[in-house]
């Protein structure tokens, strides 16, 4: 598994974490000039500059389409949301265990049947990609997330605590009010015809197809 990192100097617990998932690791101190050819995945510490680096990923994820992880404190999670290409991210203090799945669900080869589909719309766990009838969607990380749940958990009412737990993975500081807001933009972004796929289950939560 080789895994590149950056910035080169990333913390000591950063560093710790990623030998004991048994990667090979690289330091990378220009994302410009870095050869990343051989690189399963790309973990990007955002440190006090969450919003520059988080910049940076640009001409990674648009011409190289590497995976990204990034590593940040809660407070850069809107941040890290609306960036391009981020696959997947870990919030500080760091759980070593953590970090590892997270990199090896990155690094894994998702076969073409586990590409997930509902009608027209295809999911791909491995590119993070969506489409309808073959359009790509534009999609934010929390939003892919949210739908690949509902369309994995099909038929199931599911209350807004147990998708803040399930999806978000912890007590989100924005409540159950983001659930909301994220069934709004992904039901926007499905279309009109389609939006009535995520149907809300009035005082209980929503339920998929």
């Amino acid at each position: 598994m080789q895994i590149a990192v950056y910035p080169a100097d990333c913390t000591e617990e950063l560093a710790e974490a990623l030998a004991l998932a048994g990667a090979s690791v690289t330091g990378v101190d220009d994302l410009l000039t870095a050869q990343l050819g051989d690189i399963d995945v790309l973990v990007v510490q955002l440190g006090d500059e969450p919003a520059r680096r988080l910049r940076n990923l640009d001409p990674i994820t648009e011409d190289v389409g590497l995976p990204v992880v990034v590593v940040g404190e809660r407070g850069s999670l809107p941040l890290i949301e609306r960036a391009n290409g981020v696959m997947d991210f870990v919030l500080e203090p760091l759980d070593p265990v953590e970090v590892g799945v997270r990199i090896r669900r990155q690094v894994a080869t998702v076969d073409g049947d586990e590409v997930l589909r509902f009608k027209d719309l295809e999911l791909n766990p491995l590119t993070y990609q969506a489409a309808l009838a073959g359009t790509p969607l534009d999609l934010t990380y929390m939003e892919y997330e949210l739908l690949r749940f509902l369309v994995e958990n099909q038929r199931r009412v599911w209350s807004r605590q147990q998708l803040l737990s399930k999806v978000w993975g912890y007590d989100y500081y924005g409540g159950a009010r983001t659930v909301d807001v994220h069934v709004r933009r992904v039901r926007a972004k499905l279309g009109e015809e389609r939006a009535s796929w995520i149907t809300t289950v009035r005082s209980v939560g929503y339920r998929f197809g």
